[in-house]
């Protein structure tokens, strides 16, 4: 099939799913996601997402009692059975079908497992983006890998009528994260990261990136980073699992960065000889 799609054991193309309007997703967005890039019908960092999966059912009480075996085993068949070997997997769970009522229903309801394969082409890591500030007015559980994402649709919208890639969200002058997808700045030769709290999604290109500078012994640091001292570093990178990551030249119309390329090559080459290593 060229989309793969499954929800509760019915497999079919995306474009024939059928979601029961009662599922908790429609009318409360009451349910978590993740997503999953494939090269060569093989996920990069799947058991890292499969984690952050489990950790966002966790955090809002979904009881989702696949196994994370049985999950990552069916996600792979799945995988198999699409068409093209470059994909974009993403799946969710609901807390389940059920009335329309606030609080949850009986934990003897089972939740829904929604996934859909699409295909999916990787762009340009070395592109430069365009991004706007965009004062953060979340709630306070960015941790979560939620699907109440309207704030950040919005968001994105904003960007993409200024002709720009991505936001960057501040609470007041402390830089968080973008719409869909993490930011990190260099200075001074250091890679430096927001510090994860109820503010900041655990990225997992974000975790990826860590740990490649762990390995090879780059300076590396989590702490809170003003938006002056965002536009004042040397390189601000944008990361995420759809675009890898990549450094931007422009915020709010104003050129930044381009001041540690040696750096950036190397973090860049050091992720994709990962990514090769995990997709080859």
């Amino acid at each position: 099939m060229q989309t793969v799609g499954y929800y509760n054991g019915e497999i079919s193309s995306v474009e024939e799913l059928k979601i029961p309007a009662l599922d908790r997703a429609v009318y409360f967005g009451d349910g978590v996601y993740d997503v999953v890039i494939c090269r060569n019908g093989k996920p990069f960092t799947l058991d890292l997402h499969i984690d952050r999966f489990y950790n966002s059912c966790e955090a809002l009480k979904i009881n989702f009692d696949m196994s994370k075996d049985e999950l990552k085993a069916l996600l792979l068949k799945l995988i198999a059975m699409a068409d093209s070997p470059d994909t974009m997997v993403y799946w969710q769970a609901s807390r389940a079908t059920a009335i329309r009522k606030h609080e949850f229903p009986s934990k003897l309801i089972k939740p829904n497992l929604l996934v859909m394969i699409t295909p999916f082409h990787m762009g340009e890591m070395n592109k430069p983006l365009h991004l706007i500030t965009v004062e953060d007015t979340r709630f306070l559980h960015c941790n979560i890998k939620t699907i109440n994402l309207i704030p950040n649709l919005m968001a994105a919208q904003k960007a993409a009528e200024a002709h720009c890639q991505e936001v960057v969200f501040h609470r007041g002058e402390r830089v968080t994260e973008c719409a869909h997808s993490s930011l990190f700045i260099f200075k001074d030769g250091t890679v430096i990261m927001p510090p994860l709290d109820e503010y900041v999604l655990p990225g997992i290109t974000r975790k990826v990136v860590k740990q490649i500078c762990l390995a090879n012994h780059i300076p590396y640091e989590e702490k809170i980073f003003t938006l002056n001292e965002m536009l004042d570093a040397d390189e601000i990178l944008v990361a995420s699992t759809t675009k890898n990551f990549s450094p931007v030249e422009i915020i709010d119309g104003n050129k930044v960065g381009g001041k540690a390329p040696k750096l950036l090559e190397q973090l860049q080459k050091l992720f994709i000889e990962e990514f090769d290593r995990q997709t080859k």
